[in-house]
């Protein structure tokens, strides 16, 4: 058997976050957040793209959505690439759940907590090699809890896991070897098939129960990770080299947008076809972060016409 890799935005939904993936989704968030303890019973999973209920909020993409039975929200995120002003990412992404299940006249004390959960596929805390990690607001000197434990921030940090199939433990330890090695699979390891959850998710996972069509989007995803990876790379040294040169922040920053513009044309071209000039015009005059953004919305669009009504929603500059 192959295995599609958990990582990539198309398998991870597929796998945690349709309605037929409940219990999956139930055991996974069972072993990243409660200790593998049964702690969540049910869930509601949630369209995961979060559209803005105040105007000119920005727009949240996120994986995977869900309610739990306590009334929490889990907003999941599996993200491979380390780009820019991440962090401040996550950290938004919390707040909005948080703060948009209001409307005008409701009690705050309807408020439900929040947790975000972030698996990522590089280093975010280089001061320590603990592999999961948690966040919440506490006093600056004495490390006292805020009164309200509404807002956590959760994060596996898949380069730090260094266990090997024979050391695996714990319903944790099995489901973070399954995200970081299932690819590298061709049969489903005997220590996991004693997990029911982590069985079912290596058959959403078979490369050969999935439609033409299906694998088709997920060799575009892996080609864009691809490109884009090597982009930012190249990007950043033409941006390094050049500011050298010049000895100006502007070249550095003007190389990194050469790199995401010629990236974010190929993936446009084999995303939806070729642009006309005015909407080529228009992505030329996108700033670096709002590149970034592009490059992340598009693999969501299905036609011109989602491309065009993005661009409506960015701030550009008047003609």
């Amino acid at each position: 058997m192959t295995f599609i890799n958990p990582k990539t935005d198309f398998a991870f939904k597929k796998i945690f976050g349709s309605e037929n993936s409940k219990d999956i989704l139930i055991s996974f968030l069972n072993a990243l957040l409660y200790d593998g303890q049964p702690t969540i019973q049910s869930l509601k999973i949630f369209p995961p793209y979060a559209a803005p209920r105040i105007r000119g909020l920005k727009e949240t993409y996120l994986d995977i959505k869900a309610q739990l039975d306590d009334d929490t929200t889990v907003i999941i995120e599996m993200q491979v690439l380390n780009v820019e002003a991440f962090e401040k990412r996550i950290l938004y992404n919390a707040a909005k759940a948080y703060s948009t299940q209001l409307e005008t006249a409701d009690k705050y004390a309807l408020l439900n907590p929040v947790i975000a959960l972030t698996i990522t596929d590089f280093e975010m805390f280089e001061d320590f090699t603990k592999v999961t990690s948690r966040f919440v607001l506490k006093e600056k000197d004495f490390l006292i809890d805020y009164p309200v434990y509404d807002i956590e921030l959760a994060f596996v940090e898949l380069p730090k896991f260094k266990k090997t199939l024979n050391e695996l433990e714990t319903l944790t330890d099995k489901w973070i070897y399954f995200l970081k090695s299932a690819k590298d699979l061709s049969i489903v390891p005997e220590t996991m098939q004693s997990v029911p959850e982590i069985q079912k998710a290596f058959t959403i996972a078979n490369r050969s129960a999935l439609s033409r069509e299906e694998l088709a989007e997920l060799e575009n995803e892996e080609i864009y990770i691809q490109d884009r990876r090597g982009a930012i790379s190249k990007a950043v040294k033409q941006g390094r080299e050049q500011g050298r040169q010049e000895g100006r922040q502007e070249g550095r920053q003007e190389g990194i947008k050469v790199g995401q513009l010629a990236l974010i044309i190929r993936l446009l071209e084999r995303r939806i076809g070729a642009v006309d000039s005015e909407v080529d015009s228009q992505i030329q005059e996108l700033s670096i972060d709002q590149l970034e953004n592009l490059g992340e919305a598009l693999l969501n669009f299905n036609d011109i016409s989602d491309l065009t009504a993005w661009l409506q929603t960015q701030d550009l500059p008047a003609e």
